[in-house]
């Protein structure tokens, strides 16, 4: 049960980080429509080909989400769905996407992640901001506002360092190998036009001399936000024949939802992606040795090293080994985040988990330019909401 393997990626936009916006505020509508349009572009469709849509959240509806956007855009769906998981939503929207393709609901679906962009607000209504609590909510009858927050655990960059913070005392802590993650990744992203650090290498040195931040993690070891925006077109087979890139194709994916905040996970060392990864391969029918590239959820190198290990590409514990001894650059013997992650790239709100999928898009495509992964064919995405709390993943293919 699962993927047939008959839906495609075949058009992708991610727009240039940019650590302080640029240009007049647009709306999350506006976005939304201007990345659709380069998206079906790249794809070489047209607009009319489009009768699927899945959506994230936007700031000018709470509710009646999807249709708002298909009346702004004109363009009328079969399926419309919103996704709410966080930085799990890209790689939960494609794997949705392609299903509903398979099952003969829609041709094609667009999934479009606004993000991290300025957006107009109003003199009279401003805007309510998440403020200092971060991933936990604030509201009355949450858990977190009783039993959370008033205790100091919220936000992410806590949570993420107790967790840095259990690995190490279980497993043992080595912070230059957690640091080459950054510095690798940096080697990715100088080799990327648009990324926020491109052009600007460090070092293991350059990562350990910056400011701890949630002990044992260093600033350069958690993301940049930026502002941007990613997104990607969905297509079935037919379709998929007549676009101008390479498909790539869905075999496989996974996805938990196990918790909200760490205070309630059963076990803190062995997030969802074990079961998710899991389902993702054997719906694929390959094992992790068929992979040329994965894409790796990266928030903080915490959250690449535990993922690493849940996806059975190291056994548990062995993680700062297997750093240590693999090149991650896109010429290494284990290409990781070749577009360079969220820590090299940025992290443009939801799109940061979408650039992920257009990381692998791009590879599969044979259009990383200079970071192009030689005879790349199979790629391993994966998304991660909260504090490694929602989980997805997704195994994808070139013809």
């Amino acid at each position: 049960m699962g993927l047939k393997g008959e839906a495609a990626i075949v058009g992708y936009v991610e727009l240039p980080a940019e650590r302080k916006p640029t240009g007049d505020p647009l709306f999350s509508l506006e976005q939304y429509a201007r990345l659709s349009a380069a998206a079906i572009a790249d794809a070489g469709l047209s607009a009319g080909d489009i009768n699927g849509i899945i959506t994230p959240g936007i700031r000018e509806a709470s509710s009646f989400v999807p249709s708002t956007v298909v009346e702004y855009l004109g363009i009328p769906v079969n399926f419309a769905e919103i996704i709410d998981l966080g930085g799990a939503c890209a790689a939960a929207m494609v794997w949705r996407a392609a299903a509903a393709i398979e099952l003969g609901l829609c041709d094609a679906v667009l999934c479009i992640t606004p993000g991290g962009t300025q957006v107009p607000q109003s003199d009279r209504k401003p805007r309510p901001s998440f403020g200092p609590w971060g991933a936990s909510s604030n509201l009355y009858g949450s858990p977190q506002a009783e039993f959370d927050i008033p205790y100091g655990n919220l936000g992410q960059n806590g949570p993420y360092g107790q967790m840095a913070r259990l690995y190490g005392s279980l497993y043992g802590y080595d912070a230059r190998a957690a640091a080459k993650i950054s510095v690798d990744q940096r080697v990715n992203a100088c080799a990327t036009p648009g990324a926020a650090f491109y052009g600007k290498p460090i070092t293991v040195e350059d990562v350990l001399a910056s400011p701890m931040i949630a002990d044992p993690l260093h600033m350069l070891e958690i993301v940049m936000p930026v502002s941007g925006g990613a997104g990607v077109v969905v297509a079935s087979a037919d379709v998929a024949r007549r676009a101008k890139n390479r498909p790539v194709w869905i075999d496989g994916f996974g996805e938990r939802v196990a918790y909200k905040t760490p205070t309630y996970a059963q076990d803190l060392m062995n997030s969802p992606m074990v079961q998710v990864a899991e389902s993702a391969f054997a719906m694929a029918g390959i094992g992790r040795s068929d992979i040329d590239m994965a894409s790796i959820y990266d928030c903080y190198t915490i959250t690449v090293l535990m993922s690493l290990e849940d996806a059975g590409f190291c056994a548990k514990g062995t993680a700062m080994d297997f750093v240590s001894s693999h090149d991650l650059t896109f010429r290494g013997d284990f290409p990781l985040n070749t577009g360079g992650g969220q820590l090299g790239y940025g992290q443009a709100g939801l799109a940061g988990g979408m650039h992920h999928v257009c990381d692998a898009t791009r590879q599969i495509q044979g259009r990383a330019g200079a970071a192009q992964v030689a005879d790349c064919n199979r790629a391993f995405v994966s998304g991660n909401g909260g504090i490694m709390s929602e989980q997805t993943a997704l195994v994808l293919r070139g013809d």
